[in-house]
């Protein structure tokens, strides 16, 4: 029996959670100006569990998204490559809820540097993979005709990823909100087609 779709179903399910709870963090948390905040902040101080809960729910969502669509491809168009990636993503992205941002007008801390460079590997790591898993969908006469709009979709992603990270004049907060919307609207998608086993149409 596959495990692609009880994976995407976990992983879908993780994904809404992560969504619904940094939601909840922008209305809880009025103290905290939006645009200018990274989403680290919220991890601190009131309701900062519950937005610890929502990147765990994520990074657990990552790591079943990439054990989904290994399953579910055709062994011809399967690499470990981006299953790999999402893995490694995902604990990143735990790392990150684990370890506290520095925050401003204090000296850094070790735990400041390592909640930084968790971050940014779960961005690189999880937008990479995005990019490769797009990628190998051309493989697959089943999922071939997905290759057209996720693959851009995840290029724009990638290269966002990029701007977002050296345009150093965007407001951070808001930037970095909208690159994580944009990439969790591809990973959902993704989960939600492995779910209903789309591929399945074309074959």
């Amino acid at each position: 029996m596959s495990t692609g779709k009880p994976a995407a179903a976990i992983a879908l399910a993780g994904m809404l959670a992560f969504l619904a709870t940094g939601i909840a963090a922008q209305c809880l948390r009025p103290d905290l100006d939006w645009m200018r905040v990274p989403n680290s902040f919220y991890l601190i101080g009131p309701w900062g569990g519950m937005v610890r809960a929502g990147y765990y729910a994520m990074a657990l969502a990552l790591a079943l998204l990439g054990v989904g669509a290994y399953s579910e491809l055709a062994p011809a168009a399967r690499s470990a490559a981006p299953l790999l990636l999402f893995v490694m993503g995902g604990a990143a992205l735990a790392l990150t809820a684990i370890e506290t941002t520095d925050t401003w007008n204090h000296p850094p801390t070790l735990h400041g540097y390592v909640h930084g460079v968790a971050a940014q590997t779960a961005f690189l790591c999880t937008a990479t993979a995005m990019l490769l898993q797009s990628w190998r969908l051309r493989g697959d006469a089943r999922w071939r005709r997905w290759f057209r709009p996720a693959f851009p979709y995840a290029a724009l992603c990638f290269v966002l990823l990029w701007v977002q990270a050296f345009w150093r004049a965007l407001p951070r907060g808001l930037s970095q909100k909208a690159l994580i919307l944009l990439m969790l609207g591809w990973l959902l998608g993704a989960a939600w087609q492995l779910l209903r086993g789309h591929g399945e149409a074309s074959a």
